[in-house]
């Protein structure tokens, strides 16, 4: 028998909060050399350049750094993402008629993921932008658009945008961040669903028993599939938020037009590899732990 809908939705919401967990600890270093390249792309010749001009001058913790609101982000957005998404699955059922139990199509369950990143975003975008400008706090104050000298903490950054902006400006970036989720969830949760079936056609066993291994590479798969589609909005994203520390910045529109005239398409993918390397295991790792906690979770609470 089900859990009770209240029951299910903490269930969802915690399982998710242990997959945001797994996926900072496994790839934020990844994470912050993507930033620091999509925002000044001009400064780093690759990624193993980001890597060790950061490794010198800040040492390793300069890759760590934007650790703490990662972990609030992603454990937000992916309890928030994991809870909306079972929830949307029960709404694409009464929609389509569907009973209760019976088990979505991959695409089904792809438009849920794809409904439930709009509500994620709202949790997400204001912790994503302190993470970003921690991130690229070094190459703002080396670039003179900010004062040297300032305290790269995640508490002097929120004390700077409630200053500034006041509690609207932790939205700095939202339409971008909703922009992106939409359609790169559909794939994210397409590709993992798509991955997990052809696995168990292979296996000759059900989705559920695959394995740790499968499990991980259809998690990863999915990432790949995310990042491959909505990699120049993130990009968008990062400059709209890390920039808007200077001084107001202009809207997605204007930023991305901004970035093909006096730059041209190439800097709108940079980072892109290293985000490419971080994707199978920080995904992989939250889908294994989503997984397994809801699993044990389920095993727990359902009568």
């Amino acid at each position: 028998m089900a859990p009770h809908p209240v029951t299910q939705a903490i269930i969802d919401l915690s399982a998710g909060a242990c997959g945001g967990i797994a996926c900072v600890l496994s790839g934020q270093p990844f994470d912050t050399a993507k930033v620091k390249m999509q925002t000044f792309p001009s400064l780093y010749r690759g990624f193993v350049h980001c890597f060790v001009s950061v490794y010198k001058q800040v040492g390793l913790r300069g890759l760590y750094q934007g650790t703490t609101p990662a972990l609030i982000a992603n454990i937000a957005e992916n309890a928030v993402l994991f809870m909306s998404y079972g929830f949307c699955q029960n709404v694409v059922r009464f929609v389509l008629g569907l009973d209760q139990c019976t088990e979505l199509s991959d695409v089904q369950k792809a438009c849920s993921g794809s409904v439930a990143s709009i509500f994620s975003s709202l949790a997400s975008c204001p912790t994503e932008l302190v993470k970003c400008r921690l991130q690229a706090m070094h190459e703002m104050e080396a670039s003179g658009k900010i004062a040297s000298g300032q305290k790269s903490t995640v508490w002097s950054v929120v004390k700077n945008v409630l200053r500034t902006n006041g509690p609207l400006g932790f939205y700095q970036g939202l339409t971008t961040t909703i922009v992106r989720e939409i359609p790169g969830y559909f794939c994210f949760f397409e590709g993992y669903e798509l991955s997990r079936s052809m696995f168990a056609q292979h296996m000759g066993r059900d989705k559920e028993h695959i394995g740790v291994v499968p499990l991980m590479i259809s998690g990863g798969f999915g990432g790949a599939c995310l990042w491959l589609v909505v990699y120049p909005i993130d990009c968008v994203k990062s400059r709209i938020q890390v920039l808007s520390l200077a001084g107001k910045q202009e809207g997605f529109l204007k930023t991305l037009m901004g970035i093909l005239r006096n730059e041209g398409v190439a800097p709108l993918y940079s980072g892109l590899t290293s985000t490419m390397i971080r994707t199978f295991p920080a995904n992989g790792a939250l889908f294994l732990a989503y997984e397994v906690s809801r699993k044990i979770m389920m095993q727990q609470f359902a009568l």
